[in-house]
């Protein structure tokens, strides 16, 4: 035997234990590669009914937004009608109302007075007034 069959043979055993001490992270390799593979083939078994109920979710919240835009438009047409109808109310019933209390307030101002009591003052404001003029007087004498 030669020294370069000698060389051969050594790189040969060398390889062989080399071959033999990565077979069993590569094994242990192929053994996580199929529990990924399981996991990914698990978790597309859960998404797709979770896809599925997010989906029916999804169109029931589209149906209820549908009913509550139908029923703010309602609120809406009925607070237009009730706008209108409060301006009719304030044009055919508030003018009228307003000259109303505005002449009864010229009125009573007027006959206040014509009576003679003192502009600005109250009937009681009068009245109190007069008690104290006549005790000042009394008091007096």
């Amino acid at each position: 035997m030669s020294i370069g069959a000698i060389a051969g043979l050594i790189a040969a055993i060398v390889f062989a234990i080399l071959a033999g001490v990565m077979i069993y992270p590569l094994i242990r390799l192929g053994k996580l590669f199929d529990t990924i593979a399981d996991t990914v083939r698990d978790a597309g078994g859960h998404a797709i009914p979770a896809i599925d109920g997010g989906v029916t979710t999804v169109e029931q919240i589209n149906r209820t937004l549908a009913d509550v835009n139908d029923i703010s438009h309602s609120v809406q047409y009925t607070a237009k009608n009730a706008s209108a109808l409060g301006d009719l109310y304030m044009s055919v019933l508030g003018k009228p109302v307003i000259k109303i209390a505005s002449s009864v307030w010229a009125f009573r101002k007027t006959a206040s007075s014509f009576l003679g009591r003192n502009k600005g003052e109250s009937p009681v404001a009068t009245s109190k007034h007069a008690k104290n003029s006549s005790r000042a007087a009394a008091t007096k004498e």
